[in-house]
């Protein structure tokens, strides 16, 4: 072969060899973007990406049942002290706000007027009675006449007349001195219950009356409290039935931002269903120490109806709905998801207590439902108590 021939088929072996390297290199490039992330399945089959999902474990807890209502505090006494006698207020003796007892001075009413009406009774029952002894020693007389016949028995008995008549007289100024005396008492306005005191209604120095409508102050009770609620009236009945075995209580929580205000006990069922909303009224009871619950407050009251101890929970998120009924996705050890149908025993806002379909220590799927199936491989990360992920992959 001629020298030249060589030398050609030596620059096309080797521009050919050149080709093949750059085919071989662009094919492993192409291989690393495109085709390392879809590993084979045994029959030659490429294999979907795992799926992110966020899981919860199924675990063991004590579960409250509570009915929740909308209701307003209402305190168990309320009194509008008004004067029962007319006069000038002469003393305000109280603070706005004050805590006062049953029996604390309030305020004074000018008591001269009844203490002189209730002097003038006295004077007429001692005057009275000055005429009454007088009677009876002129009766004994004419009665020690009478029985020896200097005296006629008709002026013994005229005389028996006349005592009994100074005798109701004495009576009747009796009465008159206890109504002085009750008169003079309401001049002193006293509180009838343990409470506190709203606003100042009157100024001292005014003139009150028995038939004014304002008063003077509204005394609250608010040690105790109650807090009056209501419940649909399909409920009445488990109620009714928690409530014969034993003293049912109440949480009362804030309408505003649901902080926990106070704990008390549940007292009356009413004894009829408002027909127009279907529902029954309850009251609870509440020491309110703290006074954290004030008279008119609006708040929201949750009865603890029972308590199921140990159930098995998750997180109510994770519990789905399909056509055959409730299922849930549950992510083995191998980290697939596998779907199992479940029986719930309550679904709740934020729990699920599951009555069988489960067991404790399982991980279920709590958020990325739509994008697994049956069988699907998953990549977990385990959700916190709060319902957010946490930062590593669940094991």
């Amino acid at each position: 072969m001629p020298k030249s021939q060589g030398r050609g088929l030596a620059r096309r072996n080797s521009l050919l060899a050149g080709i093949l390297a750059v085919v071989i290199a662009a094919g492993g490039v192409w291989y690393a973007l495109f085709g390392g992330g879809v590993a084979a399945k045994p029959d030659g089959r490429p294999q979907a990406p795992a799926v992110p999902v966020t899981v919860a474990t199924v675990t063991r807890q004590d579960v409250p049942l509570l009915m929740e209502g909308i209701g307003t505090v209402q305190p168990l006494n309320i009194v509008t002290i008004r004067s029962r006698v007319d006069g000038e207020l002469q003393k305000v003796m109280f603070t706005e706000g004050q805590e006062v007892k049953a029996g604390d001075p309030l305020a004074q009413i000018d008591p001269r007027p009844f203490k002189a009406a209730l002097d003038q009774a006295v004077a007429k029952k001692a005057q009275d009675e000055a005429q009454l002894a007088n009677a009876q020693r002129d009766l004994e007389r004419y009665e020690a006449l009478a029985r020896k016949d200097f005296s006629s028995r008709q002026q013994s008995d005229t005389q028996k007349a006349q005592v009994a008549q100074f005798q109701a007289m004495v009576q009747a100024d009796q009465a008159s001195i206890d109504s002085a005396q009750v008169q003079l008492d309401y001049a002193s306005i006293r509180s009838p219950i343990d409470g506190r005191t709203g606003f100042r209604l009157v100024d001292q120095g005014n003139i009150v009356h028995a038939g004014d409508a304002a008063g003077i102050v509204v005394v609250t009770q608010t040690h105790p409290v109650s807090v009056v609620f209501t419940l649909p009236e399909s409920e009445v009945h488990d109620v009714a039935e928690a409530m014969a075995r034993g003293a049912l209580t109440v949480l009362v929580n804030s309408r505003e931002n649901g902080k926990h205000l106070a704990d008390g006990v549940l007292k009356l069922i009413d004894n009829q269903i408002d027909e127009t909303t279907g529902t029954i009224r309850l009251k609870a009871e509440f020491a309110n120490t703290d006074d954290k619950l004030w008279p008119g407050e609006f708040v929201t009251a949750r009865l603890l109806l029972r308590t199921d101890e140990k159930a098995l929970t998750v997180p109510s998120n994770a519990v789905q709905r399909g056509a055959n009924g409730l299922y849930v996705y549950v992510v083995k050890p191998d980290n697939t998801a596998e779907l199992r149908p479940v029986e719930a025993a309550r679904l709740e806002q934020a729990l699920a207590v599951i009555a069988s379909g489960v067991e404790e220590g399982e991980r279920v799927v709590v958020s990325g439902h739509l994008k697994i199936q049956p069988g699907a491989a998953v990549t977990a990360k385990m959700a916190d108590p709060g319902g957010k992920v946490a930062g590593g992959p669940a094991t």
